[in-house]
């Protein structure tokens, strides 16, 4: 379909030396007979901020689920920072050292404390001394406005402050993508603010961020690109500005017209 309605213009748009960190390439996924991802092209830039959205089903979730490998493509490229995701091991662990993952569900440890669900994977994965991934943990931890927690379990959380306690331990493999998978639709209405502010701290700061999410409100005050996806393809993508302005897909009325009204 239309993944033409953007301009190379708009994706430049910010971004003059035209660093690229993401490239996918004719990607096309499918689950047994359902064709789930279809040909879909999509180039990041170093520091670029994308918002993905589109109702159930249309292939969002699975799309950024393959940039890290938790999806398997079986056809076209996807090459994040110079390294291509096959099925070479270390490939792709090369690439979730850099790639930070946040889920709808917070997929925390529970037997392990706030600070230990953080330093967990810098001890083993980076190789940090556990003194040195605890202070590097404290300070995420202060930086989502959660350090007080660090000795609590998950349990003794409520979930926005749980998601804020899986970001930091993102934050703290010092990644070079963040990717977000509907990261408050599991979270009471009070407490997506709470999770929302940390994330725009995290754009305002330059991270590369590739966010599935409804909120709309997030994408117009923090995206450089809107992309629309349904039945597997990306139907449109713009700045925020002309997104939500001017559609230019039937397909895209149709959804803001059932999600803003919502």
């Amino acid at each position: 379909m239309s993944q033409a309605v953007s301009s190379a213009a708009t994706q430049a748009r910010h971004f003059p030396d035209g660093a690229e960190i993401i490239r996918c390439t004719g990607v096309n996924k499918w689950y047994g007979e359902f064709h789930v991802l279809k040909n879909v092209n999509l180039n990041v830039h170093k520091g670029e901020r994308i918002v993905i959205c589109g109702p159930s089903g249309s292939g969002k979730s699975t799309m950024i689920r393959c940039l890290n490998r938790l999806e398997e493509h079986q056809k076209g490229t996807i090459v994040i920072d110079g390294i291509e995701l096959t099925n070479n091991l270390k490939n792709i662990e090369l690439v979730r050292r850099e790639v930070g993952m946040v889920f709808q569900h917070f997929n925390l440890f529970p037997h392990l404390t706030v600070l230990e669900n953080c330093t967990l994977a810098p001890i083993w994965v980076r190789k940090k001394p556990k003194a040195e991934a605890e202070e590097i943990a404290m300070n995420y931890l202060k930086r989502v406005r959660i350090a007080e927690q660090a000795h609590k379990y998950p349990g003794q959380l409520s979930g926005g402050q749980q998601q804020r306690v899986a970001i930091a331990r993102s934050l703290c493999m010092s990644p070079k993508v963040m990717l977000f998978d509907e990261p408050t639709s599991a979270l009471d209405p009070e407490m997506v603010k709470e999770v929302l502010d940390v994330m725009i701290g995290l754009a305002e700061d330059g991270m590369t961020m590739l966010c599935v999410t409804h909120e709309m409100g997030f994408a117009k005050s923090v995206a450089d690109r809107v992309i629309f996806m349904d039945r597997g393809e990306i139907v449109e993508q713009d700045t925020p500005d002309a997104f939500f302005s001017n559609p230019k897909s039937d397909r895209t009325r149709l959804f803001l017209s059932q999600i803003l009204n919502h």
